[in-house]
């Protein structure tokens, strides 16, 4: 199975560390070491970045490392930084200077202000899937586990200048597209085709590429897209999610080839659980879909982790995922590393620097 990262940041001023809107002259620097696997996103503020799809993870984590330093390194040549986070923690990120282009021009027009509080940044994964079909079922069986996924990758504590009490405001703002957060549960290719031409026909998404829920199948590569995940502050914890998410992708084929039964949670408490792992993160209590009731977060990663090892050990990832989770474990999420920046001096610069320093980290 393949696995890829698109990892999208935003850009800082050294001074103010406020977010800064150049990412135009950005992009055009780092293009001349990255080619086409750098790009614009929606706002001025933000640069994505794409690696190759890895049969290794290991390998895919020295391109993430290299992509982010060749990123990091274009920046500075034009007097700018790159942090690594969900959301903007100085400057004024709404309304948002968009980026240019016809897509975004009609996004603008579709959407209105929906635009204006979508400065927020995400770390993608692609996994190798050989047709739609099975990507569907895949993603019928891994629905359940985007809460937990929500709360292991919480890294976007702050919204322009102030706490906002949660650990993925990323996952709130976002929510708020019409087609957003976790997918339905898809009875056939059929179905999903049948909402996909419906939403289109209503003026609901521009096109595939508007279908923004946290697992879709790709509109343009043939892989399964998890668009869960916050952006994430060091290049340790991308690869972290692309090796849990390939691992789960290839345990949920497993269910699929032996007939077992899919847990299929009502979308109510799966919408709320996403709500309490976007509030609380990975240091709080998550709603626990098989019972209903609440469990610690990491508990509740720890688990994932049990079912998926032998899916890791096939693909040789075992030493390496479970590594790179004590590792965050001990430390404390994105979210809850941010905020401990901040408590140091109550200072949002403190936490800017911080993260400057965590984007190209070797940890």
């Amino acid at each position: 199975m393949t696995v890829g990262a698109e990892e999208e940041f935003l850009l800082v001023d050294p001074v103010s560390r406020a977010v800064s809107a150049e990412a135009e002259k950005v992009v055009a620097e780092a293009a001349g070491e990255l080619g086409d696997r750098v790009g614009m996103e929606l706002t001025r503020y933000q640069v994505e970045v794409r690696t190759d799809p890895h049969t290794s993870l290991t390998e895919l984590a020295e391109q993430v490392r290299s992509t982010r330093t060749a990123v990091v390194r274009a920046a500075a040549r034009q007097g700018l930084r790159v942090i690594s986070s969900g959301t903007p923690v100085l400057g004024q990120a709404s309304p948002p200077p968009l980026a240019p282009g016809p897509r975004y021009t009609l996004s603008a027009e579709m959407f209105r202000a929906l635009d204006d509080e979508q400065c927020a940044c995400a770390c993608h994964i692609h996994v190798g899937v050989p047709d739609l079909a099975t990507a569907l079922q895949i993603s019928n069986r891994l629905r359940p586990w985007i809460p937990v996924l929500i709360a292991l990758t919480g890294n976007s504590p702050f919204w322009a200048g102030r706490d906002t009490g949660y650990a993925s405001w990323r996952t709130t703002t976002w929510g708020r597209w019409p087609v957003a957060g976790p997918p339905p549960y898809f009875e056939s290719p059929s179905h999903f085709e049948d909402l996909v031409a419906g939403f289109i026909a209503t003026g609901t998404v521009m096109d595939r590429g508007g279908l923004y829920w946290d697992i879709r199948p790709s509109h343009h590569v043939p892989t399964l897209e998890f668009r869960v995940a916050d952006a994430t502050a060091t290049p340790g914890e991308t690869v972290l999610l692309a090796g849990l998410l390939r691992a789960m992708a290839a345990t949920a084929l497993q269910a699929i080839a032996a007939g077992d039964p899919v847990f299929r949670p009502g979308p109510e408490m799966l919408r709320a659980a996403c709500w309490r792992a976007a509030r609380d993160g990975l240091a709080g209590q998550g709603i626990d879909l098989s019972t209903g009731g609440l469990s610690p977060a990491v508990g509740q990663v720890d688990e994932l982790l049990s079912w998926l090892q032998p899916a890791l050990h096939d693909h040789g990832d075992t030493e390496l995922v479970n590594t790179l989770w004590s590792r965050l474990r001990a430390a404390g999420s994105g979210a809850y590393r941010q905020r401990a920046a901040y408590q140091r001096r109550a200072s949002l610069v403190d936490v800017i620097d911080h993260l400057i320093s965590t984007t190209t980290s070797s940890r």
